[in-house]
């Protein structure tokens, strides 16, 4: 697809953000099945929920503008799923303390990638007047954010002192 207008390059990003999802939900739910901490299992577990309904809203608005939602490849989260496997699922830990805390790392930088995925199409859309847009993915974006917020009070209450200790 040539990029020639705003709107254009609305829809590139958005199907680079499906895309994103798609590869973060996959590493998401391995980051969880290696987690040792119950609390943080089932903050990954709402993270994949999470990345399940944002995926569900950008695929509705891509359709709603007459694209496909595979249109993308994203290539930024690929390397960062790459990252998340080698140093939260098949690196070698002796203390499963600093794995979780190694989880959380990788998990937030993920979520920081979306935040700003999510940012861009949300002031994209409005600039477009596409309000309904702009509404839906500035709930995606608080969400992401919560989640975000949620991993750094765990691993700030919990993890990273236990992690100290190894």
């Amino acid at each position: 697809m040539t990029i020639s207008t705003l709107k254009d390059l609305y829809i590139d990003q958005l199907q680079d953000l499906y895309s994103a999802n798609r590869q973060a939900l996959q590493v998401t739910k391995e980051l969880k099945d290696a987690a040792s901490s119950d609390q943080l299992r089932k903050a990954l577990a709402a993270g994949c929920d999470g990345i399940e309904e944002g995926m569900g809203q950008i695929k509705t608005l891509i359709e709603g503008h007459d694209a496909n939602p595979r249109g993308e490849h994203c290539k930024g989260m690929e390397g960062l799923v790459a990252e998340a496997r080698a140093h939260g699922v098949e690196a070698d830990f002796s203390d499963e303390d600093v794995r979780d805390a190694s989880i959380i790392a990788q998990y937030q930088r993920m979520s920081h990638y979306g935040i700003s995925g999510y940012g861009t199409v949300c002031a994209f859309a409005k600039r477009l007047g596409l309000e309904d847009d702009a509404s839906v993915l500035h709930e995606c974006l608080e969400n992401t954010r919560g989640g975000d917020e949620h991993m750094t009070r765990i691993a700030s209450g919990e993890v990273n002192p236990a992690a100290a200790e190894a």
